[in-house]
């Protein structure tokens, strides 16, 4: 279950705790930690990253992370998946990647657990959106549903075997179905 620390922090303060596992994200001046990922979330993670750095990677395109704090808009947020274009990705004097992103990503994408709160995911990704994220994706492994959020559209709900789900136009190469997708978890 989530649970919110009801001790009030400001942001740097949050920022300089120690991370937990799971991750805890500070969102309206309080810490909530998410809950522990399960077998279904765990699969779905760890097929979509490699599946998008395939499509995105090779090219310089973009990078999908896994679990990548992100802190942006007042938030410290974690999602299950932030994807950024090539030339957004923060580096450090040496080229390296960055170890802080204080940027939005170009691409949420949560995936939801069976006893998470549906409205609290959806938060985070509309603030994503509101911070200059190109594209949410909400995965619902229970309801075998993904929907795909975008700034100032309406949202667009993927819940059949056959249907193409939308991607941002930078990963335009990556052809996953609602099949493919959930049929990772049979594998």
């Amino acid at each position: 279950m989530v649970q919110a620390i009801l001790k009030t922090l400001t942001l740097e303060e949050f920022l300089q705790l120690p991370e937990t596992k799971p991750a805890s994200e500070y969102i309206d001046g309080q810490i909530i930690q998410k809950p522990m990922p399960q077998g279904k979330h765990s699969i779905v993670q760890g097929e979509l990253v490699p599946a998008i750095n395939f499509i995105v990677k090779p090219k310089q395109i973009a990078r999908a992370f896994p679990e990548l704090r992100c802190t942006f808009g007042g938030r410290s947020i974690v999602p299950d998946i932030a994807v950024f274009v090539w030339s957004r990705i923060p580096r450090d004097e040496n080229g390296e990647v960055s170890n802080t992103f204080a940027i939005s990503p170009d691409w949420t994408i949560e995936i939801l657990l069976p006893d998470q709160n549906q409205a609290k995911v959806t938060k985070n990704i509309l603030h994503c959106l509101k911070y200059g994220t190109q594209m949410g994706w909400l995965i619902d492994p229970s309801e075998r549903t993904i929907f795909v959020y975008r700034p100032q559209q309406q949202i667009e709900v993927f819940d059949e075997s056959d249907m193409l789900i939308t991607v941002p136009s930078f990963a335009g190469d990556l052809q996953l179905t609602v099949g493919d997708l959930f049929a990772w978890l049979l594998e």
